[in-house]
């Protein structure tokens, strides 16, 4: 066996028990996991600077796919559910006011800036920018 195989066993090895006791989000073991293989290819007699270069590229790769696949998938922020909310207090033109939205206060904004709307109003909810919902009088929907 070449001392690079042995080396890149070791360095595989290494790695991957690494993982167990410093955790890093599985680069460590996806690095030793490339190792191994780049352990394998060194048997054909790979030079040791294209040996470096695939185990760079190689857990390059790895790397970027397991985040693709392993990652959870965000929650779509988009309401879905409910659209109607009623308000709470007046929302002034192009000012914030409050509504009740889902047995909640929210804070609220008319997605038309030139447009008052009174307390204790139907209004649909149109979408959300972080914490601020935008909303837009029911009667203005249904005209």
């Amino acid at each position: 066996m070449p001392s690079s195989t042995l080396i890149w066993l070791l360095a595989g090895g290494v790695l991957c028990f690494m993982e167990l006791f410093l955790p890093s989000a599985f680069v460590a073991f996806i690095m030793g996991i490339s190792a191994f293989v780049v352990a394998l290819l060194s048997l054909v007699g790979l030079s040791i600077w294209l040996q470096v270069t695939v185990w760079l590229l190689l857990s390059t790769v790895l790397f970027v796919l397991s985040r693709r696949f392993l990652q959870p998938r965000r929650r779509q922020l988009k309401i879905q559910d409910a659209v109607i909310a009623e308000t709470l207090t007046e929302i002034p033109a192009g000012q914030a006011g409050r509504v009740l939205y889902e047995g909640n206060s929210w804070r609220a904004k008319c997605d038309d800036d030139k447009l008052t709307i009174a307390p204790d109003q139907r209004v649909y909810v149109v979408r959300r920018e972080g914490t601020t919902l935008i909303v837009m009088p029911e009667n203005l929907l249904h005209s």
